[in-house]
């Protein structure tokens, strides 16, 4: 192994265990919540808001202590010089949003003078928020994305390493649907562990979002047309620009309000998702078809999972919609769970650049789009609608009866089975609907098959039939014959140069033993000589029963480039069997004949020779 390759692989996991670390540990809060001084503050210092996680007010810390919205956090008094001071610790508790620490800390804050009271300084404890079910629920979901989103994108810079992975991954490192809280808590501890982290994690964001850059830069095949070069070279600055504004959100522990900049800071994720989009699109007509529908993932992706990601950062770390909903007299912003949600929304960014780079060929993307939607939509029904009937249940069965905390997880883990449950339900009847098409082309070509009076017009339904009702890139056809496999007439996207026999005992063809349809994979389709490109087979179907194959069937994706689905599939499955009866029928009838053909010639021989009369019946 290269020095240079073994450098890459020793920072991929440096880089890996540190975006774990940060995630796992709030698998904790499943067990043990955090708990809140009862306020949160934005980064100007002003209080929004004086009960916090706690249902009443007068369970807040910060309200019982006279605190209340409009107040303003001293932050020339707070500042973190010298750093390692109690308040200095709070001010980097409290400033920036929701925070959480571990119950029990002792805070310290100063409020600055208003026209109505004078300044104070208030010390709080802090005190373990309530369970709730919904927050455990949306927390369990985005704790797992997340740690199935970071090994995923470490697992293609280790197999796929190059610009487009490492690109994908400096992303995922600081923006993936994982929670931080516990993490964040712990060094509270060490404000100089905290503010080291805080500037790290700028870093890792302005990385983060020119990696994503680069990568719309060069997926799906790491390849970048010249006229990208310049845009190539400015990312490193714009890496540093983006560093160093965010950077700037942190200085309000020294006493600056910067809730104008991190505002800013965290916008500029919008204008990075509207760039990154533009260069996939614009990058749509560099690519050959077959990449089409891998490139239609990511723009989904970005479209779904970019905006949600920014609008959950803002929520979470400004106090822009408390303003917007104080403006408009809608109450208060919306609950925690949502933004929850909006972070496992991001997932779907995640999960859709994988299977793109991963896969040679995808599905076409309205499929993952459909279970997407019914997903976030039995998610988000409940959490918008029944967040407090559920709290008001909680505690219903609180008074009448102690459940410890795993308890209160295992529901957690209960709803989410009835939810994929409902949502598979769901998934299937909305297919169903989706596919009527490829239901309509299976009973026209298994009423056609079956009706079939040869063995040329059963091919001709399995590859021009299927070819046309799919839309297919190639469709062939080989027949057992003479201890090989054939290929026969009838084939679509097959040039002269394709193979035209295949060796049953090829290493390609193993599966045929279980007579179900199976995978080519690029590597065999090439060293067996099959077409490479768009017309690339990409499932054999074997057509026969338990004792004889008497065919193989080849398709190939469809010529917009997008595989086959799960739907189509099946229907190439259920027509194997259907052909492979009337071909027995065909082979039977034809043995028939013969057979009444060779002992009609037997009583013609008989009745010459003069020994009996003529044979009646077979």
């Amino acid at each position: 192994m290269q020095t240079r390759e073994l450098t890459s692989r020793i920072l991929l996991a440096l880089f890996t265990l540190w975006a774990l670390a940060m995630v796992i540990p709030d698998l904790h809060r499943l067990f043990r919540p955090l708990g809140s001084f009862g306020f949160y503050a934005d980064n100007a210092g002003v209080v929004t808001d004086v009960h916090g996680p706690f249902d009443d007010e007068n369970a807040s810390p910060a309200f019982v202590a006279g605190m209340r919205p409009g107040d303003r956090l001293d932050l020339t008094k707070m500042r973190c010089i010298p750093v390692q001071t109690n308040r200095c610790a709070s001010a980097l508790a409290a400033l920036g949003g929701l925070r959480l620490v571990i119950p029990g800390r002792r805070g310290e804050f100063s409020l600055a003078a208003t026209s109505e009271k004078p300044a104070r300084d208030i010390e709080l404890v802090a005190k373990q928020r309530p369970f709730n079910l919904w927050v455990l629920t949306v927390l369990l979901l985005d704790q797992i994305a997340s740690i199935l989103v970071i090994l995923a994108a470490a697992w293609l810079v280790w197999t796929r390493p190059g610009w487009m992975t490492w690109g994908f991954f400096l992303y995922v490192i600081w923006f993936n649907p994982g929670q931080s809280y516990e993490y964040y808590a712990l060094l509270q501890r060490s404000p100089v562990a905290l503010l080291t982290q805080d500037v790290a994690g700028a870093l890792a964001q302005g990385a983060g979002y020119v990696g994503f850059l680069a990568f719309a830069l060069r997926v799906p095949r790491n390849e970048s047309a010249p006229r990208w070069t310049p845009v190539q070279k400015a990312l490193p600055v714009l890496a540093v620009a983006l560093a160093i504004v965010l950077m700037l959100s942190f200085a309000n522990v020294f006493g600056y309000s910067t809730e104008t900049v991190t505002r800013l800071g965290i916008s500029s994720g919008f204008v990075i998702s509207v760039a990154a989009l533009l260069i996939l699109l614009m990058r749509r007509k560099e690519l050959p078809p077959q990449d089409y529908q891998r490139l239609r993932w990511v723009i989904w992706g970005c479209v779904i999972g970019l905006p949600a990601l920014t609008i959950a950062e803002i929520g979470l770390e400004t106090s822009l919609f408390t303003s917007l909903f104080d403006m408009l007299n809608a109450g208060e912003p919306p609950p925690e769970e949502v933004w929850g949600l909006l972070l496992l929304v991001n997932g779907v960014l995640c999960l859709f650049v994988s299977e793109a780079i991963r896969r040679s060929r995808v599905v076409t993307v309205a499929i993952p789009l459909r279970r997407v939607t019914i997903l976030g939509l039995l998610l988000s029904v409940p959490t918008l609608f029944l967040h407090e009937q559920i709290d008001h249940l909680r505690e219903s069965i609180s008074e009448s009866v102690t459940l410890p905390s795993f308890a209160w997880v295992g529901l957690a883990a209960a709803v989410l089975f009835i939810i994929s449950r409902i949502h598979e339900g769901a998934v299937h009847l909305a297919d169903r609907h989706f596919n009527r098409a490829v239901v309509e082309a299976e009973k026209r070509l298994s009423g056609a098959i079956l009706n079939s009076r040869s063995v040329a017009e059963v091919e001709s339904h399995l590859v021009k039939g299927v070819y046309t009702a799919l839309g297919l890139a190639s469709a062939s056809i080989f027949r057992h014959e003479g201890g090989k496999f054939l290929r026969t007439s009838e084939n679509l996207g097959w040039d002269d140069d394709a193979a035209r026999e295949l060796d049953p005992q090829d290493r390609m063809l193993a599966p045929l033993q279980d007579r179900h349809p199976f995978n080519v994979e690029r590597e065999e389709a090439r060293r067996s000589h099959l077409p490479e490109g768009i017309e690339r087979p990409v499932l054999a179907v074997p057509i026969g029963d338990r004792f004889r194959c008497q065919a193989i069937a080849f398709y190939g994706a469809h010529a917009a480039g997008d595989d086959l689905n799960r739907d189509e599939r099946a229907m190439l499955a259920r027509l194997a069997p259907e052909a492979a009866s009337v071909f027995a029928r065909l082979e039977h009838d034809r043995l028939c004949r013969r057979i009444t053909a060779l002992e009609a010639a037997l009583d013609l021989a008989t009745v010459e020779k003069g020994t009996i009369g003529p044979r009646r019946g077979v």
